[in-house]
């Protein structure tokens, strides 16, 4: 049931933004007077069919949900009648058939921004910007930072939560430079700090940039040894572990974290445990034997038991809110950034500069889509922003049978004064259609091995 439901969500997800990029094209199409004959979202076998409007445009709902296109008339696929010809794609001029194939990533990109001033408008719940730990020896440490620092601005740009800045430090990071931090001090004091960054290299830019790389990690409650999961069939069910239970010692040793119990049970692949647990005020002894897993080319102990996740302070949450022009102004910079960092991470993975282990997969992404969707709606419709970025870039991109590669066909038709042959469109189809199929690949082999780690 719960991939079901995943693959419910993925789907969900993917149409919107299918619905999106499609209706971009449509609708410059119809501006630009050419006749569209179909919308589907999907492909393969039309499983629902309507009719509408003045041209009769199909419609459709298709088979298989990973996609969508726009058909429009076009003497290349059919004969057209002659009351129509002025109608057809190929018989406009260049910068209209351009306008037309730029339209489904820049509905893309508009969606983006639009979804992302709507929910600086409404306000994005936040954590407040305060250093909770510090790495020794990290960048963070040598710039002089220290639990209970708050975070005031960086490179100038003001910061009210702890993710709002994350995206330009991915960009400085990718720099290499060095970025200006202005932090307030547990006793009320401003400091202005230099965070150096100038030895990252890119391959280890990620979304845990300032935490593993940086050394800098947002403010945690103490998480309490309390199982919030057990795995059913696991170790740690088949011992007759539960929710709720509370881990207070381990082979007498007493554990005040979690992390000191993972800390126990990871060291201890194959060994026998006694665990001491608190059960509704009664304690109880408990032996196990953690099963061995490798990770990260270790032999590691497992039980299969999850956290139960602290609640945070009500004076750590904020709520990021601008009035409606500076929420679309932080929406359109939102995502330029990401656009910015998206090509740029694509350009170094070509160069071999970030690892091809960062492509991910439908897989992954139904993971994410998932996961966001379970946190609440306005997380849901924030990660339909990130992929809605992703794909207006991927478009983009001078590969053939993508809009960027048939907008470098009309770059090329400009030059040359004319068409391109049929057997360089044919090859131009086959290249891209190679490509796509190595990326597909790489991206489920990554998705695969992910599940298998």
């Amino acid at each position: 049931m719960d991939w079901l439901l995943k693959l419910a969500i993925f789907i969900a997800a993917i149409s919107i933004l299918v619905v999106v990029h499609e209706f971009g094209h449509y609708w410059v199409a119809r501006l630009m007077g050419v006749k569209v004959t179909r919308f589907s979202v999907g492909f393969g076998r039309p499983l629902w069919l309507r009719r509408a409007g003045r041209d009769r445009t199909e419609w459709v709902l298709s088979a298989i949900p990973l996609g969508g296109y726009v058909k429009m008339l076009d003497e290349s696929e059919g004969r057209v009648a002659k009351k129509d010809l002025r109608r057809a794609f190929n018989r406009q001029p260049i910068p209209r058939r351009s306008a037309i194939v730029l339209a489904g990533p820049l509905f893309n990109f508009l969606f983006a921004i639009l979804v992302y001033a709507l929910l600086f408008t409404v306000g994005i719940d936040g954590l407040k910007p305060v250093v909770g730990k510090v790495d020794e020896d990290s960048p963070a440490a040598r710039a002089g930072f220290r639990a209970g620092d708050e975070l005031v601005s960086i490179d100038g740009k003001p910061v009210a939560s702890w993710d709002q800045r994350r995206m330009h430090l991915y960009q400085r990071a990718l720099d290499q430079a060095q970025v200006e931090v202005v932090a307030r001090d547990a006793l009320g004091v401003l400091h202005t700090r230099r965070l150096d960054l100038s030895a990252l290299s890119a391959g280890r830019v990620s979304a845990g940039l300032i935490e593993r790389e940086i050394g800098m990690y947002g403010y945690s409650p103490e998480v309490a040894p309390v199982l919030g999961s057990v795995e059913a069939g696991s170790v740690a069910a088949q011992a007759g572990l539960r929710t709720g239970d509370r881990i207070a010692r381990i082979d007498g040793a007493e554990i005040r974290s979690w992390q000191e119990a993972v800390t126990r049970i990871t060291a201890s692949p194959g060994a026998a445990l006694a665990l001491t647990v608190d059960r509704q005020g009664v304690s109880q002894v408990i032996k196990l034997v953690p099963q061995t897993v490798e990770r990260n080319g270790q032999r590691i102990g497992r039980i299969g038991v999850g956290v139960r996740a602290p609640e945070l302070p009500p004076e750590m949450r904020v709520v990021l809110r601008y009035d409606p022009p500076t929420a679309l102004w932080e929406g359109a910079q939102t995502t330029w950034d990401m656009s910015v960092v998206t090509l740029r991470m694509l350009y170094l993975m070509v160069l071999g500069e970030v690892s091809m282990k960062a492509v991910s997969g439908p897989i992954t992404i139904a993971q994410y889509a998932h996961s966001s969707a379970m946190v609440g709606l306005d997380r849901f419709v924030m990660f339909l922003a990130i992929i809605s970025v992703g794909l207006g870039v991927l478009n983009l991109l001078p590969i053939p049978i993508l809009d960027g590669g048939q907008l470098l066909y009309h770059v090329i038709e400009a030059v040359k004064g004319g068409p391109l042959s049929e057997r360089a469109l044919y090859w131009g189809q086959m290249i891209g259609l190679s490509l796509l199929g190595a990326l597909m690949l790489l991206a489920f082999y990554n998705d695969f091995a992910r599940i298998l780690q």
